[in-house]
Formats: structure tokens, sequence, C-alpha cells
């Protein structure tokens, strides 16, 4: 594909080749979630008989290279010269600002994009169906109502009705321990109801919109002067009690129809500011009565998206307070931050053959079931542990250095399980040298696998100090 710069069919970079004897589908999402489609292409090449099946990244991400094959980089707040400046600190030339957008901006641009439509008009007089595999379905996603072209994932309609924190109170207020709270349907509303319950929540109260995702659009406030400021959009909001915790739990799960639920495993998040994602950690520290509530829980909200028609993955977000309690959160209809190491986890534990995360919802996607050899995951017989990081900027960042980007992730999970290696771990994304970062930007991640927590941690440091290394405070005048 050609790399062109018209705004309505702006593609920055390609290195796909178009081959008439190979069967595509689409990814369309973040680079950090690019190798789960291995999976997806594992499960096309045994379900549909085929070859020969390869999959085209379409991604926003702008880096100075891509060690990604048939990769296509879309981004409209980008320019061309952010990828060929290959500038150094210390050069003369201006720093690349960082243009990361989030879904719905770029969805739409690639659904209006003339290259990929041009691209879908070419597979599709080659081959019958085209799936788009995305990280999260969502409603600005048009190249679906193309004749002959279909997500391979949940509804992006139901999708979208239960990532609104107001409607999941609402739905599952009588099948899982919800913590006290209101439901806002204005800024006045909210402002109004955090005011009142100041006194009675003196540990803080917790405001979020009602759509929110990884802390944005949310936050934990101490005073009400911290809501008015935070919080100035007219939207709807969630206000309910903060209670004070150290453990915060998230299940991964794939639902078939209203009655089939599979538990893909628990992971701990690790949470800053008390609401700020930036990273998981397998296997939880939860008790074995609380992972049996958890998973429980899980399969309630499961069956209740079931019954709404959802089929596919989906996660649950947990609390446990310090007296053991605990309180569900949120549902992320859609794929979760751990799905990608799950797969990897999975594929070391579960006996050879079993499907893993993208077949089931492969299977729950076209067929509402699941496959007949499908295991869920109990223990960790080969003590596989791990741990990832997001490593994301609080304040604007220079970056003076950079990290290559690392292919070989599902290896290093192979290695540990299979004794080759004590503990690894590995750098990803990292966005390349010369960048201006803004806050809250994805600068890299970094993935620890080992074969105890301990060593996993110590991992986990090591590459963040990596990462440290490459940035530095960015004066702007």
């Amino acid at each position: 594909m050609e790399q062109t710069d018209s705004p309505e069919n702006s593609v920055l970079y390609s290195n796909f080749t178009y081959n008439p004897k190979t069967y595509y589908f689409l990814y369309i999402g973040d680079l950090k979630n690019y190798s789960l489609n291995f999976f997806v292409k594992e499960t096309l090449i045994r379900r549909l008989g085929k070859q020969d099946v390869q999959f085209i990244a379409i991604v926003p991400d702008i880096c100075i290279q891509y060690n990604y094959a048939n990769l296509i980089v879309i981004n409209p707040a980008a320019t061309e010269d952010m990828m060929k400046n290959h500038a150094f600190n210390g050069d003369k030339k201006p720093p690349r600002t960082c243009c990361r957008l989030d879904a719905p901006t770029f969805m739409t641009a690639v659904s209006a994009n003339k290259a990929v439509l041009k691209l879908i008009d070419t597979i599709l007089a080659h081959q019958n169906q085209l799936y788009l595999n995305l990280y999260e379905s969502v409603v600005e996603m048009k190249l679906d109502t193309i004749e002959r072209v279909s997500i391979l994932g949940p509804d992006k309609l139901i999708a979208r009705a239960y990532n609104n924190k107001i409607a999941q109170r609402q739905k599952l207020a009588d099948i899982v321990p919800l913590i006290e709270g209101f439901c806002c349907e204005t800024r006045e509303d909210m402002l109004q109801t955090t005011k009142r319950m100041r006194a009675k929540w003196p540990e803080g109260i917790f405001v979020s919109a009602a759509y929110s995702a990884g802390g944005a659009n949310s936050a934990v406030t101490k005073s009400q002067k911290e809501v008015e400021l935070r919080f100035t959009a007219e939207d709807r909001y969630v206000v309910t009690r903060y209670i004070a915790h150290e453990h915060d739990p998230t299940v991964l799960a794939v639902v078939a129809n209203e009655d089939e639920v599979f538990i893909a495993g628990i992971a701990d998040q690790a949470i800053l500011d008390g609401n700020r994602f930036v990273g998981s950690t397998f296997p939880t520290i939860a008790t074995t009565a609380q992972q049996k509530q958890l998973r429980d829980y899980t399969i309630a909200v499961g069956r209740e998206l079931g019954k709404a028609g959802y089929r596919g993955i989906f996660g649950c977000d947990f609390l446990i307070d310090r007296q053991g309690t605990i309180y569900f959160l949120e549902i992320n209809a859609r794929k979760q931050g751990t799905t990608l190491e799950f797969c990897y986890t999975m594929e070391q534990t579960l006996p050879e053959g079993s499907p893993l995360l993208p077949e089931l919802e492969y299977y729950a996607v076209t067929e509402s079931r699941f496959p007949p050899n499908t295991v869920e995951m109990t223990d960790n017989p080969r003590s596989i542990h791990w741990s990832t990081y997001n490593y994301k900027v609080t304040a604007t960042k220079l970056t003076t250095g950079y990290i290559p980007q690392n292919p070989y992730e599902r290896e290093t999970f192979q290695k540990i399980a299979s004794k080759e290696l004590i503990k690894d771990f590995v750098i990803l994304e990292h966005l390349g040298t010369h960048f201006l970062v803004q806050p809250g930007v994805f600068l890299a991640r970094v993935v620890s696998v080992a074969r105890n927590a301990q060593d996993v941690q110590e991992g986990l440091f090591q590459g963040v100090k990596f990462i440290e290394q490459t940035v530095k405070e960015a004066f702007i005048i």
C-alpha cells in the first residue's frame, strides 16, 4: 500500500503488499495489542481450513521505526515528518509531539479512509468475507456496515450500553455487591451530591463520568473544590463512597450465551492515585474463598451480558477492602490489558489443543457456544508468574533514548514454563527518541515473567529503570 498525505486518504506508513492468494483479516487498534492477532490467525487457520492466513494491522502509533509485518499507520493528528525526522536529542530540529488518539477518533478516521476502503474492496474481490478484530467494539467503527465485513467480537451497540457506568449500576444492583453511591443525571446534580455526602464519606468520594476508562474522566476526590475543578463537562455521573483498600482484582472472561461463561483467570491490578491503572500481576493474592466469589460474581455478570446478546471477551474489576469484603467496581465490555498475557499463560498451562481466548471468542461470536474441548485454567502447575507495567508520564517529558521493539514475549513465557529460563523481562512498544510526550501518554510497557513473585518484581523494577533512562523533564516555555 502506498503512503498518501491527503486528509481523507492519509496513510503515514505502510509495509504491506497485497497477495491475492492469502486470506486476510484486519486488526484495527493500538500497536500494544498487535501480538494478540497471532492467536486469531491460528484460530482462523484451524476453523476455516485456510493454510495461508495473515492479518493487516491498522494502528495510530507514531514510532521512529516498526519491527512489525503488514502494518498500516493512520493518524489524522500526525504528520509524515514525525516518522521521517530521526533527529536525536541535542539536534537543532524541534522534537516530535506524541500523537496518540482516543479510540473513537481513530476508528472514525479509519472508517472514512479511502485507502482502507479500497483495500477492503480488493480483499473482498478474492475472499467471501472479511473479519475485523478490534480491541474494543466502538460505535464509531463503520467498516462493518460494508457487506461481507463483520466484527469478530461483541456487538458494538451492546458493548456501548454496558460500558456505561450508570447503566451498570442500574442493571447489576441485584447481581453483585455495589459500593454505596448515586447516579447523577447532570453536573449540577453531581456537585450537590458530592457536597451533601462529603461529611458522611470522609475518606474520599469517587466521581466518574458515565463513560470512563484507565483513570480518564474519573477521580478520587478529597474536597468539593477538587470536584468543581476536575469535572467541568455537562455529563451524567456516578458518585460513590471511596473505600480504603490495597487489593484490586480483575477477572477476565468470555461469554458465549446467557448460560455459558468462561473464566480465563484473576489478576491483581496496580492502581495509583485511587483510579489510575498502570498494570497487572498474576497469580492473584486473593484467598481461595475470595477467588471463588470473584468467579461467581463474574459468571453472574456474564450471564446478564449474555441475556442482552453480548458475545465475546469482557472483564470485571473489583476491590477487596481491609476487612476482606469484595465490592464490584465495573464491567469492561471489551478485551482487557491482561488478555494477551493470559493467552500466553493458558497456552503453557492447558492441555495441548485447548482453545485459547481468541478461539473462544470466535465460537461465541459466530456460533453462540464454546467448542467441546474447552477447559478452564483452575491452577498454576508450571508456576508461571507475571506482571505488567504501563509506563505513562504524568508531566510533559522528552525522550532522549530508544529501546528496540521486542517481538519475543511469547517465547519468554514458553522458556519460563519449560524451566529453560528462571526469569526474564521484555520492554515493548517504546515510542523512540526525541519525542515530546504529553501527560497521560503511554510511553512503553514492561512485562516481567518468572517462577516466583519476587523475581517478577525484580524484573519489573529493572524494566522501569531502563525506560526512565530514556526520558527527561521537558521545559516548555
